[in-house]
Parts: C-alpha cells; sequence; structure tokens
C-alpha cells in the first residue's frame, strides 16, 4: 500500500504519454487517492468500527488489489483516476484501523513510537518499493508496476489469515461500555488543538507530496540526471525518511515542540535551497536525502499529536490522523502542478516552501498564546 502511494513520482512521464495527457493532469492521479483517503477513512473508519479486525483488514487488501488489477489494463485516463480512488479507499479503512490498533497496543506514553513502527513501513516503500516499481516501469511499462502491487497483496492477504487471530468485533458486550458512541467521537472535532495540529500536519505534508510526485522530472531536467538516475534519487528520499520518522518517533511522545521548533525552520530553508541549488548534482542528492528526513520527521510528529489530542475517540482517531496526512497529500500535486506552467520543474519546490511557510505562521500565534498562559 505504501508502494501504491508513492509510486507515481517514478511513473507520471510514462502515464501521461501512453495516456495522452499531460505531466500535470497525470499528477492529479496523486490527488485522486489523497481524496479517497481523505473521504474514505473517517467514513470507512465508522462503518466498519464493530467489524472484527481480521476481516475488515482482509476486505481492505482484496478490494486494494482488485483496484490496481483494473488500473492495469485500462486505457482511460478516467478509470485509472476512478481505480486509484477506490484503492485509496480501500487504503484508508486499513490505515486507519491500523494505526488506532496500533495505539491501543502500546502505553499512553508511546503512541508515538508505535506510529512510528507505522510510518517507517511506508518510508520502506519509498526506499524498496518505490524505486522498484520506477525500475519495473523502466523496463516493463508502467502498468507491470501496477500489476506487482495487485500481486503482492495476495500474500499480504495471507499473512493476515495467518497472522491476526480471529477475534470477535466491538459488538462484544464487554467491550461495547468502554467505548464512546461514534457521535461523542465525532464531536472532539470541535476541540481548536485537534484542529490546529490536523491542520499543521496536513500543510506539512502537502509540501512534502508536493515535491515528491513531481521529482522525476527534476531528476532528469533541472538536476540533468539520466533516467536511471530517478529510482536512486526516490532510494534517496526514502532513506531520508526513514531516518527522520526512526528518529522523531523517539522523541514525538516526550519533545514533539523540540522536533518541530527545531526541524520546522530547517524544512522552510530546504526546499528554496534545492531550487536554488537543483543543477549542482551533489547538492542536489544531498539536500532530497535531508528534505526525505526532515519532512518525516515534523510531518510524523504532528500526526502522532492528532492521535494524542483525539485521545477521547479511541475507533476514530486513526481515521483523523489519516484524513490530515492525504489532505496534505491531496492540496500537495495540486498547488505543485499549478506552478509548472509559470515557473517549470522547480515550481514544486517553490511551492512545498510556501506550504511549510503557512504552517510555520498558523503555529506561531498558538505557541505563543501557551508560551504566555505557562507564565501566567
Amino acid at each position: 500500500m505504501g508502494t501504491s502511494e508513492f509510486m507515481l513520482a517514478g511513473l507520471l512521464p510514462d502515464i501521461a504519454s501512453d495516456l495522452g495527457v499531460s505531466v500535470g493532469a497525470a499528477g492529479t492521479l496523486t490527488s485522486a487517492f489523497a481524496v479517497g483517503m481523505i473521504v474514505g477513512a473517517p467514513l470507512v473508519a465508522a462503518f466498519a468500527r464493530d467489524w472484527p479486525a481480521r476481516g475488515s483488514l482482509l476486505a481492505f487488501v482484496l478490494v486494494f488489489s482488485a483496484a490496481h488489477a483494473v488500473g492495469a489494463v485500462t486505457t482511460s485516463f478516467v478509470v485509472l483516476s476512478a481505480t486509484r480512488f477506490v484503492a485509496a479507499v480501500a487504503n484508508a479503512g486499513f490505515l486507519a484501523v491500523a494505526l488506532t490498533t496500533a495505539a491501543g497496543l502500546v502505553p499512553p506514553g508511546r503512541k508515538g513510537r508505535a506510529l512510528a513502527v507505522l510510518l517507517s513501513g511506508t518510508t520502506v516503500a519509498t526506499i524498496a518499493g518505490v524505486p522498484g516499481g520506477s525500475l519495473l516501469g523502466t523496463l516493463l511499462g508502467w502498468r507491470a508496476t501496477f500489476w506487482a502491487v495487485a500481486l503482492v497483496c495476495l500474500p499480504a492477504a495471507l499473512g493476515i489469515l495467518k497472522g491476526i487471530p480471529a477475534r470477535p468485533g466491538r459488538t462484544d458486550t464487554a467491550d461495547r461500555p468502554s467505548e464512546p458512541a461514534l457521535r461523542a467521537e465525532i464531536s472532539q472535532l470541535r476541540s481548536p488543538r485537534l484542529i490546529l495540529v490536523m491542520l499543521l500536519g496536513a500543510l506539512v505534508n502537502a509540501a512534502t507530496f508536493g515535491s515528491f510526485t513531481f521529482l522525476a522530472p527534476l531528476v532528469t531536467d533541472a538536476a540533468g540526471l539520466a533516467t536511471p538516475w530517478i529510482p536512486v534519487v526516490l532510494v534517496l528520499f526514502g532513506a531520508g525518511s526513514f531516518a527522520g520518522v526512526t528518529v522523531a518517533g523517539r522523541l514525538s511522545d516526550r519533545r514533539p515542540r523540540l522536533v518541530v521548533a527545531a526541524g520546522g525552520p530547517l524544512l522552510l530553508v530546504g526546499w528554496p535551497a534545492l531550487a536554488v541549488l537543483a543543477e549542482h548534482q551533489v547538492a542536489f542528492l544531498t539536500l532530497v536525502f535531508v528534505q526525505g528526513a526532515l519532512s518525516f520527521a515534523v510531518g510524523s510528529t504532528l500526526i502522532t499529536r492528532v492521535l494524542y489530542e483525539a485521545a477521547g475517540a479511541p475507533t476514530m482517531a486513526g481515521a483523523y490522523a489519516t484524513a490530515a496526512l492525504n489532505v496534505g497529500a491531496a492540496v500537495g500535486p495540486l498547488a505543485a502542478a499549478a506552478t509548472l506552467a509559470p515557473v517549470g520543474n522547480r515550481g514544486p519546490l517553490w511551492a512545498s516552501g510556501l506550504l511549510v511557510l503557512a504552517a510555520l505562521l498558523t503555529a506561531l500565534p498558538f505557541s505563543r498564546a501557551r508560551q504566555s498562559s505557562r507564565a501566567r
């Protein structure tokens, strides 16, 4: 699932050429996936809150696989967009259940570590799955990558059947009294602090997805590297993101303000620096790694805070975190695509810098108010 969410970064030029659309239009496939995640996370989490976990996760994986099989054979860009939306809804349901379950398996003060384990799986996808998919797409065409994702879901489904014990769903009367009603869980969205961290997480992740989606043309044009370097650059970004989420996972429970206060300004400087220094290949490769690390360190810390602020919504907290993450994934590529015509291939990097700036400016008044309150 992580591979599918990120793999279009290395496949956009081929998809655009094959289906007769522009690269900017092909970039909206990432937004279609993100919109499916945004819509699917709360709806599926609410609908499936009484389902047994094993049956839910198995259904999500099989629907995800089928959507990729259809996407691999279609010749219609509209149909391909629809399959991305359906796959995203299945992914959203899986992730929402997984986030909530992981947070419930650990002590209250270690939610950040649990979230880091989940997100490290996603970053491994950027290290291995996405470059592998890009290489497979280069050798056999982008459709081969879609087929590969569909087929890999099958052993994953077997793993769910074998590795997750059959347990009664939440309809069990022993569990029911301990869980708030759905209305009470939804009312958690009235919390200003919850809305704030969701907004900040969305903005930072919009910056991440905006630049990552259009990284392939940046590698070959602005940096002047050959096409085989695209998987290498994706590996560098993924390695950085793995390092960032691993370090942040150890700090986000105890020192979240430190991660955001230190990483946020560096992230703000890094995106414009990458745009300015793109033609210097050593600087370009170094900054790709650094921005991957900073993006996932800050972004994962903010998403962890969503779980903390939504502690009163045990079955919906994962859906809120998923929605915040993917609002950014939807907005980022759209904002980045809008800069391609007037600015060129470096436009997404400038857009990412503006999105991080917006996050910092949004957080500043709340941070000052909190410090003043503590002083009083």
